[in-house]
């Protein structure tokens, strides 16, 4: 099983950092399956508008609703959120050399969302890189029973990573 994750600090880190990595690898004809996050900032509104990129191609999804002025909930819009994680699973059917998913958030770590992808891709023997949050880290531990690589938050040690495993996986084969 390859499985490793990346936890940043700063605001929007990781979104940036697994953006460039996916790009990286695309670059190389790496066959990636999974998504990206891309944060916009909105002028009359302290959060972001929140996409998904979902790989391979280029459809975006926005993940994030507008609630109002004064809310104070989670704008996160859970159907639009399902509906990427239903191409992602297509995605999957085209074995990827890699899965990639933005975030072990809430939602994954209460089951949902990405969560049943990450499983499945592990059974199915598909490496998989995610960025996970310090909120949700000791549930993702627990999920992973262990089991996942904490990487250093830089696009090189990301990547090559991903080149280790695949030529592993060539002298496997």
């Amino acid at each position: 099983m390859h499985l490793a994750y990346v936890t940043t600090t700063a605001r929007g880190a990781t979104d940036r950092l697994l953006s460039e990595v996916a790009a990286r690898l695309d670059a190389k004809g790496v066959r990636l399956a999974g998504v990206v996050q891309t944060n916009t900032e909105c002028a009359d509104n302290a959060r972001c508008d929140m996409d998904l990129r979902v790989m391979p191609g280029t459809e975006v999804i926005r993940i994030s609703q507008t609630l109002g002025a004064g809310s104070r909930g989670c704008r996160l819009d859970p159907g639009e959120l399902e509906r990427a994680v239903g191409l992602v699973s297509a995605a999957l059917a085209e074995d990827p050399e890699l899965l990639i998913v933005n975030k072990f958030g809430k939602h994954e770590a209460d089951g949902r969302g990405f969560r049943p992808l990450i499983a499945e891709a592990l059974a199915r023997d598909i490496p998989v890189l995610l960025g996970v949050n310090g909120l949700n880290e000791e549930r993702f531990l627990a999920f992973t029973e262990g089991a996942a690589v904490k990487l250093n938050p830089e696009a090189d040690a990301l990547v090559d990573w991903v080149e280790n495993v695949r030529a592993s996986r060539i002298q496997a084969a």
